[in-house]
């Protein structure tokens, strides 16, 4: 049976979303997968980073060799089972419970892994939520305001609390989408707050660069995480990425090595830049 006739009947009521629930599971790293210690001893904080493709990224990572700082919204099975899998790698694992879109909240972010490990080598925004509606007439004010306050605002927060403690050489990677480049007419705010990653990223990376900091992005096309059956009814998650070339949804164990690249000494000379894990879509920007 495909991935796609499983996920038929699945939905949950709430975003971000519990992983634990979901079917089939998404993967979170490639079997037999084994690190080279390209991240060995940095330290990596991550927003979402409890389920979907921030679970990906902070498993990855620390099979790579760094700790990790792990922030989430309410999931706190998700986020155990994630702190599982850091630990089995000999990793360390924090876990922030609470909401970035609060400033106050993100300061607390950043001085909690000061204290724990003096240092912030990469700091990987990726939280997001999202809220279809078929029209610009239904999205309410209120709607319009969360999207921006989660999506785009904790990046301005957590970057401004991050930098005084980062030095040449450090990160910082922002998760943008292809509905930023390509646009979708249900998710008009969403797109727009990943529009506005994709701008905070290039400008950042103009800031920052004569400090020998770098700052990219990942613009992923449709991936199998929590956020889709938390959003989308049953007929759509049950044919959730059949629309790409490749003609299914990715993995998170398919994105996060993105982000791996682009926090490492790989990708030394990029900076302002995506890249773009979409199932073959065509992205001329």
């Amino acid at each position: 049976m495909s991935h796609d006739a499983e996920r038929k009947g699945q939905s949950q009521e709430r975003q971000p979303g519990k992983e634990y629930k979901m079917y089939p599971l998404p993967e979170f790293i490639k079997k037999g997968y084994k690190g080279s210690g390209i991240l060995k001893d940095k330290v990596a904080v991550i927003t979402g980073g409890d389920s979907g493709i921030g679970r990906a990224i902070a498993v990855l990572f620390a099979e790579e060799g760094a700790d990790l700082v792990i922030a989430y919204l309410g999931e706190d099975q998700d986020a155990g089972y994630t702190k599982e899998e850091i630990e089995k790698r000999g990793r360390k694992a924090v876990l922030i419970n609470g909401d970035v879109s609060d400033s106050s909240h993100c300061k607390t972010i950043v001085a909690k892994t000061i204290e724990e490990f003096g240092k912030i080598d990469i700091l990987i925004n990726n939280a997001a939520m999202q809220f279809p509606q078929e029209s610009l007439t239904d999205i309410s004010d209120e709607q319009l305001h969360k999207t921006f306050e989660t999506n785009i605002y904790p990046y301005f927060y957590l970057s401004r609390e991050a930098l005084p403690h980062m030095d040449k050489g450090c990160t910082i990677i922002n998760t943008s989408s292809v509905t930023a480049y390509q646009g979708n007419g249900r998710l008009i705010d969403y797109s727009a707050t990943k529009g506005a990653i994709v701008s905070f990223t290039r400008s950042l990376s103009a800031n920052l660069a004569h400090k020998g900091i770098r700052v990219n992005g990942v613009a992923p096309g449709p991936i199998w995480t929590p956020l889709i059956p938390a959003t989308f009814g049953k007929e759509d998650v049950a044919t959730f990425g059949q629309n790409v070339p490749l003609n299914r949804a990715g993995e998170p164990s398919e994105v996060a090595p993105c982000f791996l690249f682009l926090a490492s000494d790989l990708s030394s000379y990029i900076s302002g830049q995506f890249l773009h894990p979409n199932g073959g879509e065509i992205i001329n920007t």
